[in-house]
């Protein structure tokens, strides 16, 4: 009888320490008090969070990643002409994130950071230009093997120069797809991991509407829809996706429907099930938006709220699928939500963190990967 209680107990605590994870916030340093990086416990059972350790001494890394063995970090370091790329050595257990180099990002204010096994890739905003550098065996950083270069502009007074806002994975990585805010276009680059000063070749530069803005994008994780969310007019877009190649079958919006607002729309996730898709708006909106997908990939809205502060800037759905944590960045605070996962809506929990100008935020697990049973 001991021993089954026993296996009782073992079975409650591993599902316990199943529950707990490691959220990751960047930020910004320039605007108020904040060490930079920091590392927080979260537990899924309950939304408590805790925080477990910081970074000392970085400038701006306001966009975050992880890398696919939970071993390293990578950040951009926004701070105009003198912006660069850091790699950290991470310690999932303790939190702990140990700098072990930094690169010239080839472009300013870097405002968007992606990596796999062979490569980290970052997009330049005020720079208009992407760069890629390669991992040493260790994590950190060679120099940039290749800087692609947009050029153009579209017809808003933010739109005078490119400004690339994101770079992302296809899902089969075969491609890397930016956003150029400035040129109101989508690029479709061919991906080769080893390609030297070849990584990223332009396959397509997809115009989207003049004046829209091109900020973030999601990919249902089927594989054959993309969403892609525009800044400046708050428009949504549908498109399905084959082999590199986007058509627009839907656009709606994420603005208010009852009254006139300032938009700035800001980032946009879809649920593992793929069957919601949430966005943020910013401006004088402060809200974030429930859209239910159907199965022909296009869109319903089913909730609109307020995310309980200024300037939701990036936000993101815990490894449960139980949560969405919004993290406000005028008004110093990360706005934790429970979620309905049958009807998609979101519901304030009345619980926030506390931290200065936070910009992203990305969920690990609390163990490094290859140490997972």
């Amino acid at each position: 009888m001991k021993f089954y209680r026993l296996l009782i107990l073992l079975g409650i605590m591993n599902a316990n320490a199943q529950e707990k994870y490691n959220l990751i916030v960047g930020t910004y340093t320039n605007q108020c008090e904040s060490k930079g990086i920091y590392v927080y416990d979260f537990d899924a059972a309950t939304a408590e969070t805790k925080l477990k350790d910081n970074t000392k001494g970085v400038i701006n890394p306001s966009y975050l990643t992880v890398s696919a063995d939970n071993s390293f970090v990578y950040s951009v370091n926004e701070n105009g002409g003198e912006s660069t790329v850091s790699a950290f050595k991470y310690d999932p257990e303790n939190g702990r994130l140990k700098l072990l180099n930094k690169k010239d990002a080839k472009g300013a204010d870097p405002c968007y950071i992606i990596s796999d096994e062979k490569n980290v890739i970052v997009a330049n905003y005020s720079g208009g230009s992407i760069a890629v550098f390669s991992r040493n065996a260790d994590g950190s950083l060679k120099d940039a093997k290749q800087v692609v270069n947009h050029t153009g502009s579209s017809v808003t007074e933010r739109q005078k120069s490119p400004h690339v806002h994101m770079v992302c994975f296809s899902p089969d990585r075969r491609y890397v797809l930016a956003n150029d805010l400035g040129t109101d276009k989508v690029y479709v680059y061919k991906y080769n991991p080893d390609g030297g000063a070849q990584t990223l070749v332009l396959k397509e530069a997809k115009d989207v509407k003049k004046g829209s803005g091109p900020r973030h994008l999601a990919f249902n994780p089927n594989g054959i829809f993309m969403y892609l969310l525009h800044e400046l007019d708050a428009t949504l877009t549908a498109f399905s996706y084959n082999a590199g190649n986007l058509t627009a079958i839907q656009e709606t919006t994420v603005a208010p429907t009852d009254r006139v607002v300032q938009n700035g729309a800001a980032d946009i996730h879809i649920t593992k099930s793929g069957r919601f898709l949430y966005a943020t708006n910013r401006g004088n909106a402060n809200n974030i938006t429930v859209f239910r997908v159907h199965a022909n990939g296009k869109l319903d809205m089913v909730q609109q709220i307020s995310t309980m502060g200024e300037a939701p800037r990036n936000f993101t759905i815990d490894p449960t699928g139980n949560y969405v944590l919004v993290a406000n960045q005028n008004s110093n605070n990360i706005v934790i939500f429970k979620r309905d996962k049958v009807t998609g809506i979101l519901q304030d929990t009345g619980k926030k963190i506390e931290v200065c100008q936070p910009v992203c935020l990305v969920f690990t697990d609390n163990k490094p990967i290859r140490e997972k049973k």
